[in-house]
């Protein structure tokens, strides 16, 4: 599945790169115009990203997520700044229909394992941000991407896909915002090691025939932010591309 993203802070569409509030692009001012032509051309479920929430919990943009879910009539996953039980409850009583655990999932395992417990690992996708060493370990990073942790990706992988966890969103922080391409063989390598885990490529999609050998890769699914803001390519030609790979 290819999966358009939304980028939002004080209402607008925006990118950063690699994470970098202070290297912020805005594309578009009306975020809801936007979530409905993608949905108009295709789209089947949408990610969004609240970035205001991620930076201020007491700031979180719930009234337009709601919007954009109501508007669109679209599933959607949504995730920024997501640190307690409460705020998973919340989204998923807006219409979200997957919240997305980022730097909690790894400070916090014990609580986040309780929330898959409770919502059903259908509710929660884990978003595992990572720092490849030229070693080639894959080290999780939090708040933001302003912190590198002492922790492996595969550390964390393995306690929760124990207790059913089935929705992983895995970024290389080096490629995201770059469109300098999409690390393929990390992504091939998951899901050769965890091919029970439906896994979300995100950071750096330029092209059509990468898209093609994310495909090959046995990728699950696709999401597609700048490179769609920027025109490398329009979502109808993106689907058409992915459904013949």
């Amino acid at each position: 599945m290819l999966i358009p993203a939304l980028d939002l802070i004080d209402g607008n569409v925006v990118r950063l790169l690699k994470g970098d509030f202070n290297q912020q692009t805005t594309y578009n001012s009306n975020p809801v115009a936007v979530a409905l032509q993608y949905r108009d051309e295709g789209a089947e479920f949408l990610h969004l990203v609240d970035l205001d929430g991620a930076r201020d919990t007491s700031k979180r943009q719930l009234n337009l997520l709601t919007e954009i879910v109501t508007v669109t009539g679209l599933p959607i996953q949504t995730g920024g700044g997501i640190r307690s039980r409460d705020d998973v409850a919340n989204l998923l009583a807006a219409g979200v229909q997957r919240a997305v655990i980022g730097s909690k999932a790894v400070t916090a395992v014990d609580e986040v394992l309780g929330w898959l417990d409770e919502f059903g690992p259908e509710a929660i996708v884990l978003a595992l941000d990572i720092n490849i060493d030229q070693q080639g370990n894959r080290w999780l990073a939090t708040h933001g991407w302003q912190s590198t942790s002492e922790v492996r990706l595969e550390d964390v992988l393995d306690r929760y896909q124990v207790r059913g966890l089935k929705h992983v969103l895995c970024t290389d922080i080096s490629r995201d915002g770059t469109l300098a391409g999409s690390n393929v063989e990390l992504y091939r390598d998951l899901k050769r090691a965890y091919p029970s885990i439906i896994w979300q490529a995100s950071g750096g999609v330029a092209s059509l025939a990468e898209l093609e050998t994310l495909k090959s890769a046995n990728c699950d699914s696709v999401i597609l932010g700048k490179s769609l803001l920027t025109g490398q390519f329009t979502l109808p030609e993106a689907l058409t591309c992915w459904q013949n790979a």
